[in-house]
């Protein structure tokens, strides 16, 4: 390092198409190998300039970080790997960050990923943690669907919210989607096809829960970029906050919002793009209420004149929701996103002018809801 303080800055991003029907030869390694490329294309580097990895994955394996770093030639000085879900990006990212500066390595890659077969995620949900294996499966609630149900139960009772305004966000998303190559549904998708579709657990019909998908993620951070790089402001987590004793409607972020804008300098009125943890729309609008995004007192006018309209840039690659949920790599995808809003490689759904961006992780599901979540405040910074 030279004896400089370094600036660490994400310099790089990758994304895999989501698949929904993988081919046989697909893998989870082929696909974090592939995200990592695709980043280090990005970044205009080299697995050779690569000294640090940090990789979340379910269904890497029996192989785990290190077996893939040697699959991939790298020989680090840095290796970490996370196995939180939806919070597992931005906790490698914390991580990442500090060890940039203190000059631990140079180039860090953080990469997510996972390749599913329909066995393979139903043994995953079954035996998601002991309270799934132990309690939940065997009363034949398997996945979390039938408990974010009753948490959507509780969101609708208490803030007036009705189907026809989840739908209005899961439209919404579909119409960024349209613009994201990679995303598994692009087709458009209308209110009323939305109410039409199946229930699988009232409230929640089809399209509020997540389609499972093969895919990965990639990130590529350096502690000392060259050119234009996004910088993390702030960032903040608050793991197993309430021992499952709340109602959900709350997460973690709310605890550490206000310490997570002043330490970025910024306040949610200053984001220009937004990437929310989306597995239910209800818990979208949850992490908005936390963030101090949307008022708690007229979500559903939130909703119409900010989701809607697309007046507030959320979710631009379409979320889990459209996009698909890769695994741990769906807790990447926000994160990404936002950092290429922020780099300004977005394609057709660039957000004109994008320099500060706020993205969530979420997840780790217990016995009612998820024990993690985590925010991280991005800015882009120019050579």
């Amino acid at each position: 390092m030279n004896g400089k303080p370094a600036s660490p800055g994400i310099v790089g991003v990758g994304e895999t198409p989501a698949l929904r029907h993988p081919g046989p030869d697909c893998s989870t390694a082929g696909l974090i190998a592939q995200a990592v490329r695709l980043a280090l294309d990005d970044a205009g580097l080299r697995p050779a300039d690569v000294d640090g990895l940090g990789v979340a994955s379910f269904t890497l394996r029996p192989d785990r970080a290190i077996d893939l770093a040697w699959r991939l030639g790298l020989t680090l000085g840095w290796c970490m790997q996370d196995e939180m879900g939806g919070a597992s990006a931005i906790n490698m990212l914390r991580h990442a960050w500090l060890a940039l500066q203190a000059g631990q390595a140079r180039t860090i890659v953080l990469a997510a990923g996972d390749h599913f077969t329909g066995a393979d995620f139903a043994a995953l949900v079954r035996g998601y943690n002991r309270s799934a294996q132990d309690y939940l499966s065997p009363l034949g609630s398997a996945g979390p669907n039938p408990l974010f149900a009753m948490l959507t139960q509780r969101q609708m009772a208490q803030t007036g919210l009705r189907r026809e305004d989840y739908g209005a966000l899961c439209v919404a998303q579909r119409a960024w989607a349209a613009d994201n190559p990679n995303a598994a549904y692009r087709q458009p998708l209308t209110l009323a096809q939305y109410l039409d579709a199946p229930m699988v657990a009232a409230p929640l019909g089809r399209m509020d829960c997540v389609p499972v998908v093969s895919g990965a993620c990639a990130l590529v951070l350096q502690a000392q970029p060259n050119g234009v790089h996004v910088t993390l402001r702030a960032s903040g987590a608050r793991y197993n906050g309430d021992q499952q004793e709340g109602d959900g409607l709350v997460t973690g972020i709310a605890k550490f919002a206000p310490a997570l804008w002043a330490d970025a300098g910024l306040g949610p009125g200053d984001m220009d793009v937004v990437g929310v943890y989306d597995d239910y729309p209800a818990m979208a609008v949850a992490q908005l209420c936390d963030l101090g995004l949307a008022p708690a007192g007229d979500l559903p006018g939130f909703i119409a004149r900010c989701i809607a309209t697309r007046a507030l840039p959320v979710n631009t690659a379409g979320g889990q929701l459209s996009a698909g949920q890769a695994g741990t790599a769906g807790g990447m995808h926000g994160l990404v996103e936002v950092t290429r809003q922020l780099l300004g490689r977005a394609g057709a759904r660039q957000v004109a002018g994008a320099r500060h961006g706020v993205a969530t992780g979420y997840g780790m599901v217990q016995l009612r809801y998820g024990m993690c979540a985590n925010a991280a405040v991005l800015a882009r910074e120019d050579a």
